[in-house]
């Protein structure tokens, strides 16, 4: 950190202010979304090997889409572990904010590839109405539903209790602030969540699968099997919603949804001796880090205030405002004896 003291005839001073609020345990929580994100491939290699095995020797159309669709959530998996292992490589001069947002890219490309396949999908089963093509055999559909089901309900608990929940944290105020409460809303690996959105489509999959086969086993009515598969689509599509409208926001630079605008204001707006705020920004470098940059209008006491100036950043440092803002502090004060700690 590095401040330059005012001079001796200015009553004010100014001071800009860049922070970032890392995760306690953001490293940690990368590792262990790695290792749930690895389990979850393992488990999809061994399924799609046995899928296409099966459909090969069944003949079945309907098994061997489903293996093509757990094959492109593999390709997801992997590249969510790459992002992963990209985003904590240490920042450099190029990219000075470091690789966090290699996260948010791999989520995004995770999900454009769901939304590529789930369309192939669609235009699959139209072909099939089309050229009447539907016949199917339901006792493969059946025990290939039955075991998919299975599989993705382990998947789906892996992902879910292996990757760590729904962050909870107090937050007491100093120098007289009032105690206030926040919940942290990036518990989860954002690459986590869109594998488990996979997952979760391909369990929907499984289920319209396993529903259609039921019907054409017992009612003959084959139309069944490409009409699940518009219905489940669909709701495949919806699900991946929320991961995307994150993914925009992160993009944009938009305010996190977790973090109240004003009540930050009010609380830098309440530190001793700050008389204005000023070009108040905050944003998100990944669904896990907050950046924050403030210009603040402060007092001074005059050209000697050395220790006060110092105090001042360290206050700064120690408050807890009311949102999760804490992490490296640089302020900068204009004038001329610049002074560093």
């Amino acid at each position: 950190m590095t401040a330059t003291n005012p001079s001796e005839n200015s009553e004010n001073s100014s001071v800009d202010i860049e922070a970032t609020k890392d995760g306690h345990d953001e490293n940690a929580k990368g590792r262990r979304a790695e290792k749930v994100l690895w389990a979850v491939a393992v488990l999809s290699l061994v399924f799609i090997i046995a899928e296409f095995v099966g459909g090969f020797f069944a003949s079945s159309l309907a098994i061997m889409t489903d293996a093509g669709h757990m094959l492109s959530d593999l390709l997801s998996f992997v590249i969510s572990i790459v992002a992963i292992r990209t985003a904590r490589q240490p920042p450099s001069k190029r990219l000075s904010w470091g690789y966090d947002r290699a996260e948010v890219l791999g989520a995004m490309i995770s999900v454009i590839i769901l939304w590529v396949l789930t369309t192939v999908l669609v235009l699959l089963a139209i072909e099939r109405i089309v050229n009447n093509d539907l016949s199917v055999e339901a006792d493969v559909m059946l025990i290939t539903a039955s075991v998919g089901v299975g599989f993705n309900i382990i998947m789906g608990g892996v992902l879910h209790f292996g990757s760590g929940g729904h962050g909870h944290a107090h937050h007491g105020g100093g120098h007289g602030h009032s105690h206030s409460h926040s919940h942290s809303h990036g518990g989860k690996n954002v690459n986590v969540r869109a594998a488990f959105i996979h997952v979760i489509g391909d369990l929907i999959q499984s289920i319209g699968v396993l529903i259609a086969a039921l019907v054409i086993k017992f009612t003959g009515w084959e139309l069944a099997d490409p009409i699940c598969t518009f219905f489940f689509s669909v709701i495949v599509l919806f699900t991946t919603i929320h991961v995307l409208r994150d993914i925009f926001f992160v993009l944009m630079e938009a305010t996190p949804r977790h973090m109240d605008f004003n009540a930050v204001k009010e609380d830098l707006s309440a530190l001793e001796n700050v008389q204005s705020v000023h070009d108040l920004h905050m944003w998100s470098l990944n669904m896990d880090k907050t950046a924050l940059s403030v210009h603040l209008a402060i007092e001074s006491a005059g050209a000697a205030d050395h220790n006060g100036i110092r105090d001042f950043v360290r206050n700064c440092r120690k408050t807890r405002l009311r949102a999760p803002i804490l992490g490296r502090l640089w302020a900068g004060l204009q004038g001329e004896d610049e002074i560093s700690d």
